[in-house]
């Protein structure tokens, strides 16, 4: 796989405390993606997915967390790799979140190499091409009112979506380098 960033416990990219996977590379380039450098098809941190795996155990065991949310770039263009870390999160017990630029439909009609053995292993599906034209408000984690949620076990419901407060969460983290890492929703602070 080729990752772009990770972050071992984050409460900004779904439910729960999470670990995070950033992919690197996507071929949808939708007009004001929040993570633009994640977009090119470059190489970054080339990982095996036993390796990702091994960091997801200790991140657990350390965080306590209840899920891994994968985003990118785009996660269905690594899916062969991230089907075998999404299979041994859940063995892990964790669940597994998903965010593509692909529309489920689209995912059925591509046949991408290892899709459907990662939405086998995957409790929610965020889907649709990021639209900056119809920004959502009203619901967690989805950028824009085209993209949809797939349940596809019963580990979660739509409760996730809206249940509570909606409110963007936006985390800030100091690197040792100096730089800074900004996830979550970034628009309040890049405007």
């Amino acid at each position: 796989m080729n990752l772009a960033s990770r972050l071992p416990c984050t409460e900004a990219e779904g439910p729960g405390r999470r670990a995070a996977l950033w992919v690197q590379g996507c071929n949808k380039r939708c007009r004001g993606c929040c993570n633009p450098t994640y977009l090119y098809l470059v190489e970054r941190e080339l990982v095996s997915a036993s390796s990702v795996l091994d960091w997801l155990a200790n991140a657990h065991h350390a965080h306590a967390l209840e899920g891994v949310t994968f985003l990118g770039g785009e996660p269905l263009l690594q899916a062969q790799g991230l089907a075998v870390v999404a299979q041994g999160a859940q063995s892990l017990g964790l669940s597994v979140m998903v965010f593509s630029g692909y529309t489920k439909h689209e995912l059925d009609v591509l046949q991408l190499p290892g899709a459907d053995q990662l939405l086998r292993y995957t409790d929610v599906l965020v889907d649709g091409p990021y639209e900056a034209n119809l920004p959502e408000h009203s619901r967690r984690w989805s950028g824009s009112t085209n993209q949809q949620f797939h349940y596809l076990t019963a580990r979660y419901d739509a409760r996730i979506e809206s249940e509570g407060e909606v409110d963007r969460v936006l985390e800030v983290r100091l690197q040792k380098d100096g730089s800074v890492f900004i996830n979550g929703w970034p628009e309040k602070v890049l405007r």
